[in-house]
């Protein structure tokens, strides 16, 4: 039996038991001849079917948004200020089905799903006044004998097709750190969005359609990883900017060709506590910043360096806290831990707990699994050889290891061969200075835990976290080019 299909404006089409989403090409709606499922990872109910985009429609993704870019890329700066408020005010309309979007798509706790809607929303609203603030500068030619009589000044132009790639666990404010930049800065987008949550994508395509941004300057293809292969190659794509594994984003910069990249590749963040420390404070912040989302956060609180002096007391006051976070459905307001995105992670990271256990370290609290989750886990006693401390856990998991000295530390901080935000928990200004100074990651926190992130600030890795910046201006200086005039009087 063939069911009835409803279809609305945006090319959903909704049968008896499902929806069937479409891509958006040049401002329309498209499907293909194959989907894929989207599954919740709580339950595995079905929350709807995607296209695979074929070879043909991503071509003509990208052709589209080349041809847009030749007069987008011509509009004011005021122009696009008011694309770019008209979207942030669809966003605030609409949260509350958007918050219930991505829990249903990756597990996400429904409150902090509504604080994701909320920064996504700032995320758009801050881009849309940057875009009235590109500018460039004058260069004094005549400091030297040579520039007498000439006057120069530089400025900034887009660049061209971005091909954004997102991930699963933050894929609606991700998306506009990616989309947003592009557009104020006059450029225009292909998005791949991850394959586990590609429907909140499409619905920010929706409300983008009804901004009345330009047909083919933000456009959405869906599937597998052999998508964003073929996007990633093409010529006409001018940088990728992809957040998601080291491993895929090196892949990426190898074949992708002479291109710019943006990269935000994970890490296995630190803070230290230092036995000079607030340690209630440091507490409650690193609770706050290793369980979010259940720890699938690129910059989730995972290593914790805790002075010999106040183990005890830390450990014990941690594990009470964590304790008493609960695992359960995310669409309850009262759930603190829910789903880990696909049953390989949560094999993966109980199976790194029990790697670390059989080499000496202690589970405080937590360890076991709960459902398609795993309990909100507390590791002591663990050495910087365990993966636990060594790789990205992603997952609900804090390792604890003990220093003797500031100087261990550091360097225990700084043998991670990623880094993106360290935190410092002291009272000691000099140490407070030499670890800002020392410490190898595109951020260090004083005071606080590596989790902290404001959508405006500067974000980004080094090592094997990446490269290049996030953060509404320094995004738009990474996907703008800048050129010197120079005027011979």
């Amino acid at each position: 039996m063939v069911s009835e299909v409803e279809m609305n404006n945006t090319g959903t089409e909704k049968t008896n038991d499902e929806k069937l989403y479409k891509m958006f090409i040049g401002g329309e709606w498209v499907g293909s001849g194959r989907t894929f499922e989207v599954r919740s990872p709580y339950d595995g109910s079905l929350v709807g079917r995607v296209p695979i985009a074929e070879p043909s429609q991503i071509d003509a993704a990208i052709d589209v948004a080349s041809e847009a870019f030749e007069s987008f890329s011509k509009t004011t700066s005021f122009h696009r200020y008011k694309l770019l408020k008209s979207i942030a005010e669809l966003l605030a309309e609409h949260s509350e089905e958007l918050a219930k979007t991505i829990t249903s798509e990756n597990s996400k706790v429904i409150r902090e799903s509504r604080g994701e809607v909320a920064r996504a929303t700032d995320t758009f609203t801050i881009a849309a006044e940057e875009a009235k603030r590109i500018h460039g500068e004058t260069v004094p030619l005549d400091a030297v004998s040579t520039g007498s009589g000439r006057v120069a000044y530089t400025v900034r132009e887009p660049i061209g097709v971005i091909a954004a790639i997102s991930p699963f666990n933050a894929p609606l404010n991700l998306v506009a750190h990616k989309v947003a930049p592009a557009i104020a800065a006059g450029n225009t987008v292909v998005l791949k969005p991850a394959s586990s949550t590609p429907i909140i994508a499409l619905k920010l395509a929706e409300l983008i359609e009804k901004a009345d941004v330009p047909k083919g300057v933000f456009n959405v293809v869906t599937g597998s990883s052999a998508v964003g292969e073929q996007l990633v190659k093409d010529p006409r794509v001018v940088m990728v900017s992809f957040t998601g594994s080291p491993e895929v984003g090196k892949h990426i910069r190898d074949v992708a060709g002479f291109k710019r990249f943006t990269f935000e590749l994970g890490s296995n963040s630190a803070v230290i506590v230092d036995d000079d420390s607030r340690i209630d404070e440091a507490v409650t912040r690193c609770v706050q910043g290793g369980y979010a989302h259940s720890g699938q956060v690129c910059i989730s609180t995972q290593r914790i360096l805790i002075q010999n002096k106040i183990e005890k007391e830390f450990v014990k006051k941690l594990t009470e806290a964590v304790e008493k976070l609960r695992v359960g459905n995310p669409f309850e307001d009262t759930t603190d831990i829910s789903a880990l995105i696909t049953q390989k992670d949560v094999t993966r990271v109980l199976d790194w707990i029990d790697e670390a256990r059989r080499r000496g370290a202690k589970v405080a609290t937590g360890g076991q699994r709960d459902g398609n989750a795993i309990m909100a886990t507390v590791l002591t006693d663990v050495k910087p050889d365990m993966r636990v401390f060594s790789e990205e856990v992603f997952g609900p998991l804090v390792a604890v290891t003990t220093y003797d000295t500031f100087d261990e530390a550091l360097r225990l901080v700084n043998s991670s061969r990623f880094g993106i935000n360290a935190g410092v928990y002291t009272n000691d200004l000099g140490k407070a200075m030499k670890a800002a100074r020392e410490i190898k990651a595109g951020a260090v926190l004083i005071n606080d835990v590596p989790s902290y992130r404001v959508d405006h600030m500067p974000y980004g890795g080094v090592k094997d976290s990446g490269m290049g910046r996030e953060g509404l201006k320094y995004a738009i200086e990474e996907m703008t080019e800048l050129k010197l005039v120079i005027f011979k009087l």
